[in-house]
């Protein structure tokens, strides 16, 4: 359980008042109803079920105080019956069981600084006197450092092994962690550049990873004190310790090492460094996806490919029994093993697809009983039938390169001169867009658009040529990539030239800028969410803990210490090309994201503003890299569709609750207001 914890934890993505009571809006004789944008950006009722370890209760979020929190109860009590267990203020990162069931755990920084610390809670405890909560522990209560869990113990569950950046903020140091007392140990002091730790079955420590300043990755065996180096990579390719076979003689290695161009999985022994190809996905399409390990007889129980849609390979028979009979229970939907007791005899099942609402099943595995536990989005439920399929579709770039890309058309529209928005997913090196229900996609379809969402040239898991072919291109055959699209879209005759629309956040929103100052003609007005518009900034403000990756950010970009770096980056940079964005442009920010800091927003807002072009500025200061409070979220939005009806005709609810008004309001920002310091050299 911990262990899918502590991944959450490796890359922080970005996160994105009259439900459905009578109210769909109207729409004409057989068109689609207008929903109600609650029904997609509001709170779940319920989410991230998990069962205890033992499966005696069921933990899951649900609003308290009007903020996803974590709920507990016995599994065979109603839900009504459930109590709070944690009164945050802001939305969590995540949570998890420990492995003996005696605390769930649970991560939150400081309205999105993403400074994270580690908080502990008795799941048994009663609230304190005038409190309907327990009391929480905080195990990291350090301010500005940010914890990354490396490693939880079976054979202990009150140990774990966190990295702390509170001696170094650019490196992590490795610390075991008693969760019962709080008591933090130093194991390894971090003076080598050291990135990752990896433990073995038994809870030792056997490999480190460390970066150089080129970005090179050398895994590292530890012997004793010694550190000897077994594996090198250079900063365009990739290796990743998958875990340990079932005697902690070799372990599970992914590389796209030399010649190698998708990822694939290797058994390495870590002392003769001999290196035995398990396998590589068999239809020879995208990298290899994931591993499924028995935490009781430690064998693989599957492996997976992330396709157009995600593929299963199944070792385990039992495990293939159960995924078929799913199948067959839930036809031409999407089934994910959300979460299992110790010795994998009960499950909490998701079934999800792209247009229809989530649910969560309880599955006896040996009884082959399903029971329904609940519905995130109950009301979305009710109206699915007005969802809109998500096609994998696939375009030629302006070199001919094949771009994956997925398509959301308007349910109840024919698919003609419709007006579009081109939704960009960030990262930009690494993540990609998967298919399935996608809030934003489903949103917008239903507003009357179509929804293309391209996976450009380096995003992730089509393979090392595909992810390198984005280096130094941002703004530039990147940027092709998703121009190409739109040209797609033209050419089949779905998309009105004149009517499209280009949205993102993060490196979304670079996107966004870029396509209207470097291809003004080709889009009607954007949405930057997040998205830096001045690389050198960008670069110059990235957080400390960043440090191990500021080679491969140079690698995508360029390096800001060369001549050639420089001009490659201004050339690429949004706000130097200001005078060219003519069309109206909407800016969401928060004031606390340290990725893309309010300083990125604020420079295009003024280039913008004192060129005499339109741009409308949303900043929320209780807001890092994204919107995640639900009244910012619901104002946002409700800005979002007000702004593309305006600007290419789609359909926009105009009502909205009170406080989310209130709060859009608070939200607005004076453009002739904002003003700008640049950093002194």
């Amino acid at each position: 359980m911990l262990n899918a914890f502590k991944n959450h934890l490796a890359v922080i993505p970005l996160a994105l008042g009259m439900v459905i009571s009578g109210f769909y809006g109207s729409s004409a004789q057989g068109e689609t109803p207008l929903l109600d944008r609650e029904l997609f950006f509001g709170n779940p009722q319920i989410s991230g079920g998990q069962l205890s370890p033992d499966g005696k209760f069921i933990s899951f979020m649900k609003p308290y105080q009007g903020i996803m929190n974590v709920w507990v109860k016995e599994f065979a009590e109603p839900f009504e019956n459930a109590r709070p267990l944690t009164d945050s203020k802001r939305p969590l990162y995540g949570y998890t069981w420990t492995e003996d069931g005696k605390y769930i755990l649970f991560v939150k920084d400081s309205n999105g600084d993403e400074n994270i610390n580690l908080f502990a809670v008795d799941p048994n405890a009663k609230p304190a006197a005038n409190q309907e909560t327990p009391e929480s522990r905080n195990l990291t209560p350090m301010k500005d450092v940010t914890v990354r869990i490396t490693h939880a113990s079976q054979n202990n569950p009150d140990l774990l092994w966190v990295g702390l950046n509170d001696r170094d903020k650019a490196w992590h140091d490795l610390y075991q962690l008693k969760i019962s007392t709080g008591e933090l140990t130093l194991v390894y002091q971090n003076e080598d550049r050291i990135t990752g730790y990896e433990f073995d079955w038994d809870d030792n420590l056997r490999l480190l990873s460390r970066t150089d300043p080129a970005g090179n990755e050398t895994l590292l065996r530890k012997d004793g004190d010694e550190l000897v180096p077994i594996y090198e990579t250079l900063v365009t390719e990739s290796a990743g310790v998958s875990g340990w076979d079932p005697k902690n003689e070799n372990f599970y290695l992914t590389t796209n090492k030399g010649d190698l161009d998708l990822q694939t999985l290797f058994k390495m022994n870590p002392k003769t460094k001999e290196l035995t190809l398990l396998e590589s996905d068999p239809e020879k399409r995208v990298d290899f996806g994931g591993l499924r390990m028995d935490r009781n007889t430690r064998e693989i129980i599957s492996t997976s490919y992330t396709d157009d849609k995600t593929r299963y390979y199944w070792r385990n028979k039992t495990w293939e029994a159960n995924y078929k009979f799913l199948q067959q229970k839930f036809p031409g939907r999407e089934i994910a093993f959300q979460n299992a007791t110790n010795d994998y005899s009960k499950f909490l099942i998701a079934v999800h697809g792209d247009k229809y609402a989530a649910e969560a099943w309880y599955f006896d595995a040996e009884k082959r009983e399903l029971i329904h536990q609940y519905t995130p989005r109950p009301e979305l439920k009710a109206v699915e039938e007005h969802l809109a399929p998500m096609t994998p579709i696939r375009y030629a770039s302006s070199d001919g390169m094949e771009i994956p890309a997925y398509l959301t058309l308007p349910s109840g529209k024919e698919a003609r001169n419709l007006p579009v928005v081109v939704l960009v997913h960030g990262g930009p090196k690494g993540p990609r867009d998967t298919w399935g229900f996608d809030a934003q996609a489903q949103f917008l379809a239903n507003r009357g658009y179509a929804v293309l969402q391209p996976n450009f040239r380096a995003s992730g898991g089509y393979g090392k040529k595909f992810l390198n072919a984005g280096d130094l291109q941002w703004g530039k055959l990147m940027q092709d990539d998703i121009t190409w699209g739109v040209k797609y879209l033209i050419k089949k005759g779905i998309a009105d030239k004149d009517r499209i629309a280009i949205m993102g956040g993060s490196y979304g929103g670079y996107a966004t800028l870029a396509g209207l100052a470097f291809t003004p003609d080709v889009y009607a007005c954007g949405v930057d969410i997040v998205g830096p518009s001045n690389i050198f900034t960008l670069l110059d403000s990235i957080p400390p803990y960043w440090e191990a990756g500021r080679a491969f950010l140079y690698g995508m970009v360029g390096d800001p210490q060369t001549e050639e770096g420089k001009k490659r980056i201004r050339e690429a940079s949004p706000l130097f090309s200001a005078d060219k964005i003519t069309k109206p442009l909407l800016i969401v920010q928060g004031a606390n994201d340290p990725r893309v800091k309010q300083a990125e927003a604020d420079q295009i807002v003024i280039a913008l503003r004192d060129h005499g072009h339109k741009v409308s500025y949303l900043l929320a200061d209780d807001e890092g890299h994204g919107f995640a409070k639900p009244v910012n979220r619901m104002a946002m939005y409700a800005e979002v569709e007000a702004f593309l009806s305006d600007q290419i005709g789609g359909r926009y609810q105009k009502e909205m609750p009170e406080d989310v008004s209130k709060r859009l309001q608070e939200l607005h920002v004076d453009v002739n207001k904002v003003t700008y310091e640049a950093p002194k050299e």
